[in-house]
């Protein structure tokens, strides 16, 4: 069985009858899955962007402007964001939080869901065809200011999920009662249903990182990555395989897939002395979603869905991955 939930101007997704279930109020339920609808409209709308690459002049170009984070914004960033809020608009949010804004946009006062968004992930890869992304985190409005909303941990999602622009545009989603995959479907133009239930890999000697920055590891990370390499004569025991995307839905999607581990670690540059990615609306929905597919993510040592959140764009060091190798990782912070 599924249901067809009608986004703001037509049918983007046929939902299984299972998806969203756990939300046993039916007005929660019933917002969340019109929410979700229209962010797949906003997703398609950005995947046929994409798909026309160098076709569309300046897609990729610089617009010579940072986003809050101090990245360059790339001009399908920017437009990738006002189709996000252009949907939004007209669902039951009150709240949207970017990658791209620096504070948060306020659309219908005292609706029921506040929504928080990386638009268009991995957009420095826009020029190579490398699969980019969309990331998404769905929050229960909270009562007083905006900030409120998502000021909280991640364990408070009530939806966390990612699309791939890629071979496929796929949306992987959870809303706390397991992973669902689902595959935009090119004839009939909706993202239908393909694995009901995801699960992670079994764990695999893999494991994705950049190594450029070696050399500024903190001494845990130096030493595991020395292990790996080390392979079947070294402590692990093990043959490890680097794998390394650069687009964070991209390397999730592979580890789903595939098993292995992520790291993208906090090290001694000035800015990165906790992290790189940011927590509300990269680490945290890619977190619920490893850990429903039954993997683990953590800063290295603490679980990510347990921290606390006090800036909109605070920043996150991220470990994930299946379990074995994620608990291993672990264990090189310990004294």
């Amino acid at each position: 069985m599924i249901i067809t939930i009608w986004g703001s101007q037509h049918m983007a997704i046929q939902f299984s009858a299972d998806f969203a279930t756990n939300l046993h109020d039916e007005n929660l339920r019933k917002n969340v899955l019109s929410t979700v609808g229209a962010l797949c409209d906003a997703a398609k709308e950005i995947s046929d962007l994409c798909a026309q690459g160098p076709l569309i002049s300046g897609l990729g170009a610089v617009t010579g402007i940072e986003n809050a984070d101090g990245d360059d914004q790339k001009a399908l960033d920017v437009q990738s964001d006002e189709i996000i809020i252009a949907k939004l608009r007209q669902e039951p949010v009150a709240y949207y939080a970017s990658e791209e804004e620096e504070g948060i946009n306020t659309l219908a006062p005292g609706a029921a869901l506040s929504v928080a968004a990386d638009p268009l992930d991995g957009s420095s890869n826009i020029d190579t065809n490398v699969s980019i992304g969309t990331i998404f985190s769905i929050f229960p409005t909270a009562p007083g200011a905006a900030e409120n909303s998502f000021f909280r941990p991640g364990n408070e999602q009530l939806v966390g999920g990612f699309f791939v622009y890629g071979p496929q545009t796929t949306l992987i989603v959870t809303c706390g009662n397991g992973v669902e995959l689902y595959v935009l479907e090119p004839k009939s133009g909706q993202f239908v249903l393909a694995v009901p239930k995801l699960r992670l890999a079994e764990a695999r000697a893999e494991y994705g990182i950049n190594a450029a920055n070696a050399r500024h590891w903190q001494t845990p990370v130096q030493l595991f990555i020395s292990d790996c390499l080390t392979g079947e004569p070294g402590p692990l025991g093990e043959n490890y395989n680097m794998r390394w995307v650069g687009s964070l839905v991209a390397d999730a999607s592979r580890i789903l897939s595939r098993g292995g581990i992520f790291l993208y670690p906090a090290d001694n540059r000035p800015g990165y002395e906790k992290g790189r990615l940011r927590q509300l609306y990269e680490a945290n929905p890619v977190s619920f979603v490893i850990e429903q597919a039954g993997g683990m993510a953590t800063n290295g040592t603490s679980r990510i869905l347990d921290l606390p959140l006090s800036e909109l764009h605070q920043r996150v060091a991220f470990v994930f991955g299946s379990n074995k190798q994620v608990e291993l990782v672990r264990s090189y912070f310990k004294p």
